[in-house]
């Protein structure tokens, strides 16, 4: 129950009702830099017609039980252990894949044009957060390098994965960034306070208001610095949630990032959980957060500055490739960073 208390300090689910076995389990394993599962990273399919239902494979963890039996990034999944995973939220399908050391699981998976069974046994395996590329756009005066960096939660390792990117990337002499924060669904608070003080050296990050108004006001002072002037593009979609919704929320406000996609998840509100004897609980909303602008985006979003083209690629290689060829999904290193 300690660990369920210290996951609910720092997570925010919808509404008040009842917290279950099964939510817990999900939640506590999220934040920290281990899981037991198939070492998979899914999202929301592309809005493209004609594109199959199911969910996204957007990476598998290097040595891990998906890896090893081929699944890579842009396979889709079909059905999990015979349930068909077409109109599945990433939270339950996330539920899905997790479960005991040793333990199997069948997963219908699409490649290409093949779709093949394959049986994955769960395996504890390390949680890197953060994926980088450097991307060099041929021909190009201004931001020709540009350093994306894909954060796919926020676990215990988040902020200093995030800062080993940068570092590395300006190694590299890149010019500009992009965050890519779609189908994040969150993770540890703390982490993503510390993620916004690496791109604001100022401002408010985030309000945390109750039915008196404001509680408490998290904010920037310089102290964690060390990437507040560079270009910085945030891309985001309708699996961006929680802390990720406050990291893309204090950036867009503060215009500090010009904020691409679709309207984020809208996971807004505190809650605390009261036990009950069989090890569940009762949730009981006692806050809600606020972007610096007072937007609460509870069941709403934070809405995106632009639009992203339906073809947008969500991984590192695609991302690179479409900075390459603009014409392959309408849009290009210039028009990414414009301010206006």
């Amino acid at each position: 129950m300690r660990r369920l208390r210290r996951c609910l300090q720092h997570w925010m689910i919808r509404s008040l009702g009842y917290w279950n076995l099964r939510n817990s389990r999900v939640c506590g394993s999220g934040t920290q830099g281990a899981l037991t599962g198939v070492g998979l990273s899914i999202g929301y399919p592309l809005a493209l017609k004609g594109s199959p239902a199911g969910l996204s494979v957007m990476s598998a963890a290097p040595g891990g039980p998906a890896e090893k039996a081929g699944i890579v990034s842009g396979d889709v999944i079909l059905a999990i252990d015979d349930t068909s995973a077409q109109d599945m939220d990433i939270y339950d399908a996330a539920d899905r894949l997790q479960g005991p050391e040793g333990s199997s699981i069948d997963l219908t998976i699409l490649s290409g044009a093949d779709t093949r069974h394959v049986v994955l046994k769960r395996e504890r395996y390390t949680l890197n957060p953060v994926r980088s590329r450097m991307c060099e756009i041929p021909g190009s005066e201004d931001s020709s390098k540009i350093g994306y960096i894909k954060l796919t939660t926020f676990n215990q390792n988040a902020a200093g994965s995030v800062k080993e990117a940068i570092k590395k990337l300006r190694e590299n002499n890149v010019k500009a960034f992009v965050l890519d924060l779609r189908n994040n669904s969150g993770g540890l608070f703390p982490e993503g306070i510390e993620i916004a003080k690496i791109w604001m050296d100022k401002g408010v990050i985030v309000y945390i208001c109750d039915s008196r108004g404001v509680r408490d006001i998290y904010e920037a002072d310089g102290a964690s610095t060390i990437a507040a002037s560079e270009p910085l593009v945030v891309l985001v979609n309708k699996g961006t949630a929680s802390a990720s919704e406050i990291l893309a929320g204090a950036l867009k406000d503060n215009k500090r990032a010009v904020v691409y996609g679709e309207p984020t998840y809208g996971k807004g509100k505190i809650q605390s959980v009261f036990a009950l004897s069989d090890g569940s609980g009762l949730a009981v909303t006692v806050a809600r957060y606020e972007t610096p602008a007072h937007t609460d985006i509870d069941k709403v979003g934070v809405t995106p500055d632009r639009p992203l083209p339906a073809s947008f690629p969500t991984d590192e290689d695609g991302f690179c490739s479409c900075l390459r060829d603009p014409a392959s999904c309408n849009l290009n290193a210039a028009r990414l960073f414009a301010r206006s």
